[in-house]
């Protein structure tokens, strides 16, 4: 079960759930074990694709805008840890399984990461599911902080790269309302 104090990951279920979409939320309580004694950060979902890829899902809630005097658009950081243990689930479940990431931002404002038609509401709260593959993620990432071990994508090639969720998963205009 997916952490529900988490209201990303709420609505990101939400989402999947409104849409028909089969998935898998992933319990997060505790990292995994591997061979050896290295542990693993766990994932949040697995989700089906259309095209037959299964997709191993990383949610990363933010804000749109952020920061102080939210001016800050698109934040995309993420911990060298996600993207390693990402890769490594990869590994593990084989070749049509991708790490993906899924940005859900909080809209707070006037503007939004995508058009008003792909925004998703949640408990009145809307948001906009953006995803990034691991392998776009990981080629363009650069360290933003080497005390938190945190990564980021170069704005601009996060959002040549980036898709809405809503046409990965090939899912129509319908409302995006729960």
């Amino acid at each position: 079960m997916a952490n529900r104090d988490n209201h990303y990951e709420a609505a990101f279920e939400a989402y999947l759930r409104m849409h028909g979409i089969p998935y898998v939320a992933v319990d997060e309580a505790r990292r995994s074990l591997m061979a050896g004694g290295a542990s693993l950060k766990s994932l949040d979902f697995i989700v089906s694709g259309p095209d037959g890829t299964t997709w191993l899902v990383d949610v990363k809630g933010r804000r749109f805008p952020s920061g102080e005097e939210q001016k800050h658009y698109w934040k995309n950081w993420s911990t060298r840890d996600d993207l390693e243990s990402l890769a490594q689930w990869e590994g593990l479940f084989g070749e049509s399984f991708r790490g993906l990431f899924v940005f859900a931002y909080e809209v707070l404002g006037t503007r939004a990461p995508l058009p008003a038609e792909q925004l998703f509401r949640h408990r009145s709260v809307l948001y906009g599911f953006v995803a990034v593959t691991l392998a776009d993620y990981a080629a363009h990432a650069y360290r933003i902080s080497p005390s938190w071990d945190t990564v980021a994508m170069p704005t601009a090639t996060f959002r040549q790269l980036a898709r809405p969720l809503d046409e990965l998963l090939r899912i129509g205009a319908e409302h995006n309302q729960s």
